[in-house]
């Protein structure tokens, strides 16, 4: 295009003003405000990514990183600016006044956006199939962070604990613990189980408590117990395929009580198939062990160990073969 050589110098600068408002300035290729377009705004943390864009300043347009501590250094300014806790706006007038502060630019137009969120970590672990850590970037509910971790596996307990730091009286972060049914989450979807997750939250599914049968039964092994869930011998022993030939008439509950102690419980057990003695009911972490009708016994602390490294075949091999 050819332009008139009368043209007055106003005119002329203002088409070529509008020009170059039309071309963004490029950060590594991409676009500053094309980035992190589908990034939702939120206040900036620690080790966020973000983008700045100064409007006709490509050598301050670039991504920074913001330090562990919240601060950010811009290129040309001495000063680091501290970003933690500011949304992009609030930052985008602190980097503007900076600039003029220092006499770089007397009237700068900036953008700055979120490139990527790393101060908003949300851990799920404990009894999910597949425990992992990620970024918040908008918020999320409870469910769909147990969903993100493959949802609950069989061991699941009857509860999820939410754990995050928060400032504390003293000015000291401390710890909130949130306690969630899983019941009033999954069962009945109730909508205030369904907690809303903005990252720095622990997710935590303990596992059940289980109930170990070893000895003369079918099927000796580890059987979770709600809590609140009601166990008894006789369940444990249908769940455990009931006993095994030769199993004896007496059996024994290995449980160790809140002070520390061990105790040994005898149970009339040929009493209680035939109905002529009641039900024992049982706890988690409770041991019913089945000795044979010779009335050999495998002794406790043997015991024990062979339960620590979960060997209850081993330990049923072990009362077979004395």
């Amino acid at each position: 295009m050819k332009l008139n050589s009368g043209m007055p110098t106003l005119r002329l600068f203002t088409i070529l003003l509008v020009f170059v408002s039309l071309v963004r300035p490029q950060v590594h290729g991409v676009s500053a405000v094309d980035s992190a377009a589908n990034l939702p705004a939120q206040k900036i943390g620690p080790r966020d990514l973000i983008a700045i864009q100064v409007y006709d300043s490509p050598e301050l347009t670039r991504t920074v990183r913001v330090g562990a501590d919240g601060m950010v250094r811009l290129p040309m300014l001495r000063q680091r600016l501290k970003a933690e806790g500011l949304m992009p706006n609030e930052l985008e007038g602190l980097v503007a006044d900076a600039l003029v502060e220092e006499g770089i630019i007397v009237d700068p137009f900036v953008t700055i956006t979120v490139a990527e969120y790393s101060s908003r970590p949300i851990s799920v672990a404990g009894a999910v199939k597949s425990p992992l850590t990620f970024q918040a970037s908008a918020p999320v509910s409870l469910l769909e962070a147990v969903t993100r971790a493959g949802g609950l596996s069989p061991d699941a307990g009857s509860e999820i604990l939410i754990t995050k730091s928060q400032p504390g009286p003293d000015g000291e972060p401390a710890s909130l613990i949130q306690r969630v049914p899983v019941k009033a989450l999954i069962d009945s979807a109730d909508p205030e189980a369904n907690l809303k997750l903005t990252g720095g939250e622990e997710v935590r599914v303990p596992e059940a408590g289980k109930v170990y049968v070893v000895g003369n039964v079918k099927k000796p092994g580890a059987f979770p117990v709600q809590d609140g869930a009601e166990t008894s011998v006789l369940k444990v022993l249908a769940v455990a395929e009931g006993l095994a030939p030769f199993a004896g008439k007496q059996a024994y509950v290995y449980r160790r009580e809140a002070s520390g102690s061990k105790n040994e419980i005898p149970i009339e057990l040929s009493r209680i198939m035939q109905r002529k003695a009641p039900d024992v009911p049982l706890l988690a972490n409770d041991v019913l062990y089945i000795p044979d009708n010779h009335g050999r016994r495998i002794g406790l602390a043997a015991l024990e160990k062979l339960l620590m490294f979960g060997s209850t075949a081993g330990a049923t091999a072990l009362i077979y073969g004395r």
